[in-house]
């Protein structure tokens, strides 16, 4: 088999992973980039929840290489390497987008976790803390960014709802596709552990001012680490 791929995968992965660097890092978006101004939307989570994307990156970083290095004519890793490389490849060009374009960006990201998804369903058990893992910590991340944009976006323009009633819809949709994708995928929970580490967030930023966005997103954080845990498995024996 040739390892094409496997060197897409790698090289995909490493422009992901090196940009922050190239394009100056992301805060956010700037609440000037609305025309309702986002100072402190209720649909995103506390800053410190970010801190995810150091694992993530590390974690898809080893993948990467150990798939091009250990299993670059794998048939099994092989089966998620177009998913991934349509997912991390733009991905690279993200935070250059959201720089420039709210709407563009949640375009994009939604792209990305339609890909990401589709990787992760096609992963194997074997190696699963090589493949498996890394990949669904960064889908659940993004199933969770994906309807925090949508929230901002919605809350952002001033239509329909305001900031707690798209805040509300969004965590909505984020629970709808998350318990659905593990229910589906019935292993893989370090996905379901990524959205329940985004629905804490979400909680610590609203104890004090919306606190019917953080009873929703602490019900949603029991409900979908309920499933998760209904899903841990020991990987089966090489």
């Amino acid at each position: 088999m040739d390892p094409i791929k496997a060197v897409l995968v790698f090289c995909a992965t490493l422009f992901f992973v090196l940009s922050p660097l190239m394009s100056g890092g992301f805060g956010g978006f700037d609440p000037a980039q609305f025309p309702v101004p986002q100072e402190n939307p209720p649909v995103q989570p506390a800053g410190y929840a970010f801190a995810i994307w150091g694992p993530i990156y590390l974690g898809l970083l080893v993948s990467a290489g150990y798939g091009l290095f250990a299993r670059g004519r794998d048939g099994a890793w092989e089966a998620t390497r177009l998913p991934l490389i349509l997912s991390l490849g733009p991905g690279a060009a993200w935070i250059g987008v959201a720089q420039l374009s709210p709407v563009w960006a949640t375009v994009l990201i939604w792209w990305m976790l339609a890909c990401a998804l589709v990787a992760l369903a096609r992963s194997p058990h074997r190696d699963r803390w090589l493949l498996q893992a890394p990949v669904a910590v960064y889908a659940g991340w993004l199933t969770a960014a994906a309807w925090v944009s949508v929230g901002l976006i919605g809350a952002g323009h001033g239509e329909v709802l305001d900031e707690t009633g798209w805040a509300i819809l969004s965590l909505a949709g984020a629970l709808g596709t998350g318990a659905a994708m593990q229910t589906r995928l019935r292993r893989a929970p370090e996905y379901g552990a990524a959205i329940v580490w985004a629905l804490i967030g979400v909680v610590v930023a609203n104890a004090g001012d919306h606190f019917a966005v953080a009873v929703l997103a602490a019900m949603g954080a029991v409900l979908i680490g309920t499933l998760a845990l209904r899903f841990i498995k020991i990987a089966p024996a090489e």
